[in-house]
């Protein structure tokens, strides 16, 4: 086990089916997808978003299958409503010890064009609800004295820029940098605190749906899209088994290399191939009062009516959960060939 693959080296956490977790924006997406995963494999789960009657049919839906769940309805972007959250899983269960911070919202436009008010409603849900649902979970987990799993769910956009997700984007890099302050804070520390930033690619969600857009046409993702049951397996797997990060897909790790290593020749690849997969021109944009901005979203949705190559699952999850499995299967085929290619020479 490499180093940063532990907030505390000495971490252990419980598994999942003895695991009490938080998940916020569960009402639908990544959100809805984990609530469903982890209530099956065992744990119960404390449920927060805005939508009141997606969360009350979720949570009647998984106390029906014989799961323990429950749920409190919550604005992340407001720190009370995040308390609250800890508050109702104290309440019911005496503890929490996953904490994922998984709630979000989108804004598609020209940078210069997005007003102030929208770029600040963004940051209050994706930046500030990050900040007050970890300091919240830290603490408790320091009080309890008990190992805890603090999940921040980032994205490809926090790796590297993207345009026309300019207030996006500046959000889960905020989100990226804090993750990764606050791990080494801890780890110096020695607090008992596993802290993971998943990074997914595209994600077959209704986030497009749901976001605000500046634009003529309806916001989608096209290309290549992953399931959002690939980011589910990521945090389940992150809450009982402490990883620093975990890229969803292929494409989000391609794109953190390339943004890294050949950043002038990513932003003109970016700048050229990224506009015509953002938009549908066979639909028209949505109001701004119909996106989920200022207010909830539809509930109850796992998926979005996204266009392209819908992949099954995300090698890249599957590898992460197999770290030591993979480097011998790649040093295998590396070895068989170099091999070969001594043979053919």
């Amino acid at each position: 086990m490499n180093q940063g693959e532990l907030g505390v080296r000495a971490t252990k956490l419980k598994k999942l089916k003895d695991q009490v977790i938080v998940i916020t924006g569960a009402s639908s997406g990544i959100g809805l997808v984990t609530a469903r995963m982890a209530a099956a494999k065992g744990a119960k789960v404390v449920l927060a978003a805005r939508n009141e009657a997606a969360l009350k049919e979720l949570t009647n839906e998984l106390q029906q299958a014989g799961h323990e769940a429950v749920y409190v309805r919550a604005d992340v972007g407001i720190e009370e409503d995040v308390n609250k959250i800890a508050d109702k899983a104290i309440k019911v269960f005496g503890r929490f010890d996953t904490w994922v911070n998984n709630a979000g919202v989108g804004i598609y436009g020209e940078a210069m064009n997005i007003t102030n008010t929208d770029m600040k409603r963004l940051f209050a849900t994706n930046f500030w609800g990050v900040i007050y649902g970890s300091k919240l979970a830290v603490r408790h987990f320091s009080e309890q004295g008990n190992p805890g799993a603090l999940i921040n769910v980032g994205s490809t956009s926090g790796d590297k820029g993207t345009p026309f997700l300019s207030t996006y984007a500046t959000s889960k890099f905020a989100v990226h940098g804090w993750t990764e302050s606050l791990r080494m804070e801890l780890e110096k520390e020695k607090l008992p605190v596993s802290i993971t930033l998943i990074h997914p690619a595209r994600i077959d969600t209704p986030y497009s749906e749901h976001a605000r857009s500046y634009f003529k046409h309806h916001p989608v993702h096209k290309g290549m899209i992953y399931p959002p049951e690939a980011v589910a397996e990521a945090i389940c797997y992150a809450a009982a088994n402490p990883k620093r990060d975990i890229y969803v897909g292929s494409q989000a790790k391609v794109m953190q290399l390339l943004g890294a290593n050949f950043p002038s020749f990513t932003d003109k690849a970016w700048e050229l191939i990224l506009p015509r997969t953002q938009y549908d021109k066979k639909r028209q944009s949505k109001s701004p009062e119909e996106s989920n901005l200022y207010h909830a979203g539809y509930g109850m949705h796992e998926r979005g009516m996204n266009l392209g190559w819908k992949r099954k699952r995300s090698l890249f999850v599957k590898a992460a959960k197999h770290p030591v499995l993979t480097r011998i299967i790649v040093t295998g085929i590396s070895v068989w060939a170099v091999l070969k290619m001594k043979r053919n020479s």
